[in-house]
């Protein structure tokens, strides 16, 4: 099983981070960044970090709240990082379901 590496954050994560702190004060948020983290583990789909990863699954949601349209989104994973565009339809799906259910269907 080959393993996809997201060598760079996507949607000037970079940025943000000085700018945003991502905090999961309750076991809520705990379990659904482990769920998050154990369906990319499942695909082969790595990141520096938990943390990275996590806050690269918010952005997709920062994004969408802002009118992308999914496909694009995804489109953007895709050329932003060293996943295919399986791997990142995966990571986009994924993050909707984890961190803003309110995109499914769209």
């Amino acid at each position: 099983m080959s393993t996809t590496q997201v060598r760079s954050p996507i949607f000037f994560l970079v940025a943000l981070l000085g700018l945003v702190t991502v905090t999961t004060p309750t076991a809520h948020a705990d379990a659904v960044d482990s769920n998050f983290l154990n369906a990319l583990k499942a695909k082969g789909v790595t990141f520096a970090s938990s943390q990275a990863a996590i806050q690269a699954g918010h952005q997709v949601c920062d994004e969408l709240d802002q009118g992308r349209a999914t496909q694009d989104v995804a489109n953007d994973v895709m050329q932003q990082s060293s996943l295919d565009g399986y791997h990142a339809g995966f990571f986009v799906g994924v993050s909707i379901a984890a961190f803003c259910p309110r995109h499914s269907g769209q």
